[in-house]
């Protein structure tokens, strides 16, 4: 079994620093809204898809519309614990494992922005359905491969993964959001043919069932060597058969939410990989999944969008239907204020999700930070969103959908809706995580311009030549922050009603960057441990980003409905109600930026870490016993569980759902 390296705090730094993209080779519409520039330019107009990709995209969603209302049974997913195989082989036919394929691999080809308003359709029916395709398509086999494969991979592998399900293996028992401790092991063999793939992977959601893995292993320093023979070594990236000896499934793990999903715990023990299967060159590892995630992550959104569309749907049913008091519980000022923070919501995430799709389809824009964002708030507002569908429904709301449906009533299932959207945010990312990545290209300017003032190791003359190039930058960048179109009472007033919104993301855009540099002048090298601050200002920024999405799509929307109908009308009414409630959120944000807790928090935070208040603890059962648990199963032999599990349902008679119950209690 390999051992996690010990890794310095430094270290890991900057092996996560040389991974990052450095380079801003295209213009980002986040990039300039966290330097304190509302570059309406760059998303407006509003892209629009192409006419063929339209015409294609929507033909395959009236077809998987047709496909969930008419073969899938969610109900019997959640019974389960499982996807039926007929679903998934129907999913197959439909070409819904290739959507993101090129279409001279045998997939459909689908934009990004299809690909997404699918997997919210599937989503709506039953997350798993999502889980499923997106974790295939956005960061299984498929995506490294188109970003990072040679041709004769591409070849080789994408055609089996339109029929095939794949799977992308990282996170292990003891290494999370921390790669650079990585403890998998990919050793080369004597002649140079292959690697000898060694250790246990965790949370490998399709790992139970999929025919091909990506996984991330570490090739060792001294015996890595790149495709020209030089020694390379380093996280590395390669495409795995499931069915290679050596491979063990074992353990099919459950959840709180998404319950049909497939995710179990991998054991890799002396697994011969051919070297034709490393994804890339050696070393490369790192940045080929945060490469493969700048686009893999808009799938969280466009499923945390959908879930919120259909929160808003079932929120006004009810609140109609149910009458309390003498009136339905809409008319109520309390119902009716989750009613808008839904309705409010769900426009914003479907523009932000939409938005974010078209540019990444356009290619003429950098979106690393904008997939960030997306991934970021759709993942936090819709988990609000939901919790206040289940408030609103009462006690039907957290009752299950097959109970509601055994006493006769619709079996609507919103608790359900909350515990699948609790992944969310921490799926690809944790949201401590995912605001941190954001906060580190937020100031990537600054550290380009200061970083060496700021640097304790910087010798002194280095440190003032950094400080006479840093000291022209910011004379020109900060008097810049002072006045801006936010000012002019006519700015944006081709938006009408909705100028006013822009106008304040346009002066609080400023206000973020005159924050954050004063941030790096109070704290310096100190502030990347400023966790819950820096926090403060990507929340802020995502709510700008979130504000100028949700106006240039009304605007789009209200000035295709030229008869002045009620989609344009409604859209710029639902634009308003979100901004107005995106403002309040924004003027707290800065408020708390400077008056806070943080310090007390910590210190306190740190004292019952060392356990100096136990005596409050007292007077509780701790039913799991003390302390975590972060043994290594037993393993269950050299074949996969799932395989196993067929196997045993072919000689018993036993159904298979009932003995992968067994094998996951």
């Amino acid at each position: 079994m390999s051992q996690q390296p010990d890794v310095s705090y430094q270290r890991a730094r900057e092996i996560g620093e040389a991974a990052r993209q450095a380079e801003w080779d295209k213009p980002s519409f986040g990039k300039e809204l966290f330097l304190g520039n509302l570059r309406l330019d760059l998303i407006h107009p509003h892209p629009r898809p192409d006419p063929e990709d339209a015409e294609k995209g929507e033909k395959f969603l009236r077809e998987l519309e047709d496909f969930l209302r008419d073969h899938v049974d969610p109900l019997q997913i959640e019974r389960d614990a499982e996807i039926p195989q007929d679903v998934i082989r129907g999913l197959i036919d439909l070409g819904a494992l290739g959507m993101k394929i090129d279409e001279r691999y045998g997939g459909l080809g689908l934009s990004q922005l299809y690909y997404c308003r699918a997997l919210e359709l599937a989503g709506t029916c039953h997350a798993s359905l999502a889980t499923l395709l997106s974790a295939h398509q956005s960061i299984g086999v498929p995506q490294p491969l188109k970003l990072f494969g040679t041709e004769e991979q591409k070849q080789r592998w994408l055609p089996r993964c339109t029929r095939e399900v794949s799977a992308f293996l990282l996170t292990e028992p003891d290494v999370g959001s921390d790669p650079a401790r990585m403890g998998a092991t990919a050793t080369p063999t004597e002649d140079g043919t292959a690697y000898r793939l060694n250790g246990v992977k965790l949370w490998t959601t399709n790992g139970v069932i999929a025919d091909l893995l990506v996984v991330m292993a570490r090739v060792p320093r001294e015996g890595g060597r790149d495709g020209d023979g030089k020694r390379r070594g380093g996280i590395s990236v390669f495409v795995v058969e499931m069915d290679t000896p050596g491979i063990t499934v074992e353990h099919r793990n459950s959840f709180m939410g998404l319950r049909g999903i497939e995710n179990g715990v991998t054991r890799f023990e002396d697994v011969v990989v051919p070297r034709e299967n490393l994804i890339g060159q050696e070393g490369m590892g790192l940045k080929i999944a945060l490469s493969t995630l700048n686009v893999g992550r808009l799938s969280l959104p466009a499923i945390c969008a959908g879930a919120t569309k259909w929160s808003m749907k079932i929120a006004r049913e009810w609140a109609n239907e149910r009458v309390q008091w003498g009136m339905p519980i809409g008319r109520h000022e309390a119902v009716a204020d989750h009613i808008a923070f839904i309705a409010g919501t769900a426009f914003a995430l479907e523009a932000v999700t939409e938005l974010s799709s078209l540019l990444a389809d356009g290619g003429q824009r950098d979106i690393r930070i904008e997939a960030a964002i997306a991934k970021l708030y759709g993942s936090e507002m819709a988990w609000q969103a939901a919790d206040r569908l289940v408030q609103v429904r009462g006690g039907r709301g957290y009752e299950t959908a097959a109970s509601l449906k055994a006493r006769g009533e619709r079996p609507v299932p919103a608790e359900q809706a909350l515990r699948d959207l609790r992944i969310n945010r921490i799926f690809e990312g944790s949201s401590e995580i995912m605001r941190l990545l954001i906060a580190r290209e937020a100031v990537d300017q600054h550290l380009q311009v200061a970083g060496g003032i700021i640097q304790p190791d910087t010798d002194l003359s280095e440190k003032a030549k950094v400080a006479l190039d840093a000291a022209r930058f910011y004379s020109r960048w900060l008097p810049s922050l002072a006045v801006g179109q936010g000012q002019n009472p006519n700015a944006y007033a081709e938006f009408g009603p909705l100028a006013e919104h822009l106008r304040f993301a346009e002066r609080s855009a400023r206000k973020l960057a005159r924050s954050t540099f004063y941030a790096m002048s109070r704290w310096q090298a100190k502030l990347e441990k400023k966790q819950v601050f820096l926090g403060r200002i990507v929340d802020i920024g995502c709510e700008l980003f979130a504000i100028a999405a949700a106006c240039v799509r009304a605007q789009m929307l209200a000035g295709d409905d030229v008869a002045g109908g009620e989609r344009g009308r409604g859209a710029q009414e639902l634009a308003d109600l979100f901004s107005r409630q995106a403002r309040r959120r924004v003027e707290r944000g800065f408020h708390e930026l400077w008056h806070n807790e943080d310090e007390v928090n910590y210190r306190a935070a740190q004292r019952v870490l060392d356990g100096r208040y136990r005596w409050a603890e007292s007077g509780i059962v701790d039913p799991s016993g003390e302390g975590p648990m972060l043994g290594e199963p037993e393993p269950t032999g050299g074949r996969s569980v799932h395989r196993k599990l067929s196997e045993m349902a072919d000689t018993t008679g036993l159904p298979e759902a009932s003995l992968r119950a067994g094998a996951s209690g």
